[in-house]
């Protein structure tokens, strides 16, 4: 998959820079709101709020950030969704928001069908990350651990996450004790001080594996991790579902073509620009962008919306 969003950037990119010239004169009727799903400091905060400064910089537009934390992303969407549809308020969150965690979720009364999708940032490097001097080279020595009888607390940052781990566990013949955390970087923290044994890291992890301090034992993706390609993937270890995802901007449904097709190229202008501050960014941390927009990416929301119901249904098994 991340393949194919790889090579999909390029086409995406170049209709991106003939839409963003077709909306050129698009001027937002004031400034433009944007909700952020994380909490601030994080690195997703600081990619948002990154993208903010570059299209200041780029348009003159009028961003101002505000997080809107809470529900896997369900609190910002749900804010988002009753705004106006006039480019005034756009949000980022990331895929699983409108996928497993809008249909894990019903009671809440949304689909992305409620949303204009506008483009996708970057994607993951999601691994199955441990500290190195816990001893485990592989996944398959964790495993081993288990089933000596050693308690592997396992660190999650969703609900869907917490699904995943449980299937690898029952593919695997073993059971994780799963904690659920605040966010990818108090997974990290909980495994660099010993209170987590193992847990999923969304490229957060690249530093210290390159330091030697971390090992990613496994691919949480569809595909092999550029950083650890030998690590198996989800599929190899037994689990036919995976954490593949992308960070995602979006609007109200309804948003005017000329709006949705200047706001989104815009971003994605941005991100796929290594020497704005939000690019760099996206480089050193995900490997670079990973963009495609309008219909296409309603289509994707819809597909993970769709699919969420499968890994509902093998988790609750």
């Amino acid at each position: 998959m991340r393949e194919f969003l790889r090579i999909a950037a390029a086409t995406v990119l170049t209709v991106a820079v003939t839409v963003s010239a077709n909306a050129a004169d698009w001027i937002p009727p004031g400034p433009i709101k944007m909700m952020i799903a994380f909490r601030a400091g994080g690195g997703a905060d600081t990619q948002a709020r990154l993208i903010a400064e570059d299209l200041q910089e780029r348009h003159g537009w009028e961003i101002i950030p505000e997080n809107v934390t809470g529900k896997g992303g369900l609190n910002m969407a749900n804010q988002l969704k009753g705004a106006a549809a006039d480019g005034t308020v756009i949000g980022i969150a990331v895929t699983e928001t409108f996928g497993y965690n809008m249909a894990a979720a019903p009671g809440a009364g949304m689909t992305p069908a409620d949303f204009a999708g506008l483009t996708t940032t970057a994607g993951f490097q999601m691994g199955i990350v441990a500290k190195t001097d816990r001893g485990w080279a592989s996944f398959a020595d964790m495993v081993a651990a288990a089933e000596g009888g050693e308690q592997v607390r396992f660190g999650v940052m969703s609900p869907r996450l917490a699904d995943l781990a449980y299937l690898l566990g029952k593919a695997n013949n073993v059971t994780f004790n799963i904690v659920e955390v605040q966010g990818g970087r108090a997974v990290m923290d909980g495994v660099n001080a010993g209170d987590l044994d193992v847990g999923f890291m969304a490229g957060i992890q690249a530093q210290g594996v390159e330091t030697g301090e971390l090992v990613n034992l496994a691919s949480a993706l569809s595909a092999p991790l550029d950083q650890t390609p030998e690590a198996p993937t989800m599929e190899t270890l037994g689990v036919p579902f995976n954490s593949d995802g992308q960070f995602v901007f979006v609007a109200p449904a309804g948003l005017d073509t000329t709006a949705r097709d200047a706001i989104a190229g815009a971003i994605a202008a941005v991100v796929s620009d290594p020497e704005t501050k939000a690019g760099g960014l996206v480089q050193r941390a995900f490997g670079g962008a990973t963009v495609f927009s309008g219909q296409e990416l309603d289509a994707v929301l819809q597909s993970e919306y769709e699919k969420a119901g499968e890994l509902l249904t093998a988790a609750s098994e």
